[in-house]
């Protein structure tokens, strides 16, 4: 077994390099050094840090600390060959690698998937029911719809343009309240909307983005109910 300044110093000498030759590339690397310290670790009156001992197997060309360390690595079958022999395997290996029969297949990562239920607006609001009734199809989704949704929604008309247009799909986090100027899901006296909320002093109504559309006032005695916060 060597030791980590033999090690050092020894793939130092094969790189005909000096200390302070090493000290520069080390330097080059980020890692200030003086060939003084190079010199301690060489006699094993210091040991470098992991980042330096790390960087200088790098710059020596040290690929198997294991074998070097204690002479054979087990797991490593080109450590019982001598040079030449590395050099040949190498380069046999070089030439599998080159066939493309041979290369390391990589894990195929399969993106993840989940069903979710959707409804058209105009043919389950009027009940009330949007999310209690059976008139919705269920669909498969991936990465391209929000974590948080729990239901999709296909819009009809044109009164959330430009921001939503007619036929798109939104998807909606199921919730019963949403704050002022929040975009959602609502039933009120008999019909389903997407709109934004209006909840201040200034009045409580259902907003359309476009201005062609008057807002829908919520008063005292309306059947209004929230479905849900449009989040994408």
């Amino acid at each position: 077994m060597r030791s980590i300044g033999e090690i050092i110093a020894n793939n130092r000498k094969k790189k005909n390099m000096l200390q302070s030759d090493l000290a520069n590339e080390m330097a080059a690397s980020g890692l200030t050094v003086s060939s003084k310290a190079i010199s301690k670790w060489e006699t094993d009156k210091n040991d470098p840090g992991v980042p330096y001992f790390l960087e200088m197997c790098r710059i020596l060309g040290i690929a198997d600390v294991y074998e070097e360390y204690f002479g054979s690595n087990p797991n490593n079958p080109l450590s019982e060959l001598n040079d030449e022999g590395k050099a040949k395997a190498i380069e046999y290996i070089q030439l599998l690698v080159e066939s493309g029969k041979y290369k390391k297949k990589t894990a195929e990562i399969i993106p993840f998937r989940r069903k979710l239920r959707l409804f058209d607006i105009p043919v389950s609001a009027g009940t009330g029911s949007i999310l209690d009734g059976d008139n919705y199809e269920e669909i498969e989704v991936g990465a391209e719809v929000p974590d948080e949704a729990d239901f999709g929604l296909r819009i009809s008309g044109d009164s959330m343009e430009p921001q939503f247009i007619n036929g798109q799909i939104v998807w909606v986090k199921q919730q019963n309240y949403l704050e002022d100027g929040e975009i959602g899901i609502f039933f009120l006296d008999g019909s389903g909307y997407i709109k934004k909320l209006q909840d201040n002093k200034d009045g409580h109504n259902l907003i359309s983005l476009n201005k062609a559309y008057k807002p829908i006032p919520i008063v005292e005695d309306s059947n209004f109910m929230i479905f849900g916060k449009v989040i994408g």
